[in-house]
């Protein structure tokens, strides 16, 4: 069998300062010899040893440094490719179909209603083709409409804003009407983070019915068909021409993070002519 002869010197090194680290500290209990002199020999002899044998502290930190430092890049790459998800999920949303839409990210929050925040701030503005009075979707239908623009940042105003009355129509039917946070005379209040819906004269609608945006001359600002949210309480018609409802949005705005702005340009062509009957 071949011994191991790597280091030698070093091995027979580090035991005889063992060895004396045991008889200084045999001789200080004991009393009977001052060792302090053995002590500060033993010290200078063992701190190059501790030095070779395991990390400085500068090593430790650098170490620690690097680790936090992947945490941060690792933890960024896994938040950019969950963007990127929501953002292609956003894309694929039938009701956007044909629609040209900017993705943008939320960076900041303005002052909060009784149902959260009222406003948010995007990272993409006028240079990326954002015009005030467009839309802002998700996958899940209307967030709002922006409401200023800088060159690369915009204001969004939430659906459920005080400022914000969307035409509506409502179910299978398609039943016209407005949803805002603004009660119609005559019915409650909506919850905070709910819709009041006031349907046209003599509209008639249901609980679970799904209410889209109407749609705006040129788009602006809001096309037709997207999700509004669904009705989830029909008030007593008693005493007015139809009945009011709650809708509960389908966008909790709490927790948004990448959206959409809608930049159809308007219709510049006329639509064409037909006979009726032909």
């Amino acid at each position: 069998m071949t011994r191991d002869r790597r280091h030698p010197r070093g091995r027979r090194v580090a035991a005889t300062l063992v060895l004396a680290t045991g008889l200084v500290l045999a001789l200080d209990l004991s009393g009977a010899v001052d060792t302090a002199p053995v002590r500060g020999l033993a010290a200078a002899g063992l701190g190059p040893l501790e030095r070779a044998v395991g990390p400085r502290d500068d090593e430790v930190s650098r170490l620690r440094a690097e680790n936090t430092r992947l945490a941060a890049r690792l933890a960024d790459t896994e938040q950019r490719l969950a963007a990127a998800g929501r953002a292609q999920g956003m894309l694929d949303a039938p009701a956007l179909r044909g629609l040209p839409v900017v993705a943008a990210r939320v960076v900041g929050v303005g002052p909060s209603g009784p149902a959260g925040p009222e406003r948010v701030t995007l990272d993409a503005g006028a240079r990326d083709g954002v015009e005030v009075d467009r839309a802002v979707v998700t996958a899940d239908g209307l967030v709002g409409r922006v409401v200023s623009v800088g060159p690369w940042t915009s204001d969004v105003l939430l659906l459920g804003g005080p400022e914000v009355v969307v035409g509506v129509r409502v179910g299978p039917r398609g039943v016209l009407g407005e949803a805002s946070a603004a009660a119609p005379p005559g019915s409650p209040a909506p919850a905070p983070g709910t819709l009041a819906l006031a349907p046209v004269a003599g509209g008639s609608v249901a609980t679970g019915d799904t209410v889209t945006t109407l749609g705006s001359p040129g788009g602006r600002p809001f096309p037709a068909g997207l999700v509004v949210g669904t009705v989830t309480a029909v008030d007593d018609a008693r005493g007015r021409l139809s009945a009011g409802g709650v809708v509960t949005p389908a966008v909790e705005p709490s927790s948004l993070d990448v959206v959409g702005v809608v930049l159809g340009p308007p219709r510049a062509q006329p639509r064409p002519s037909a006979t009726a009957g032909g």
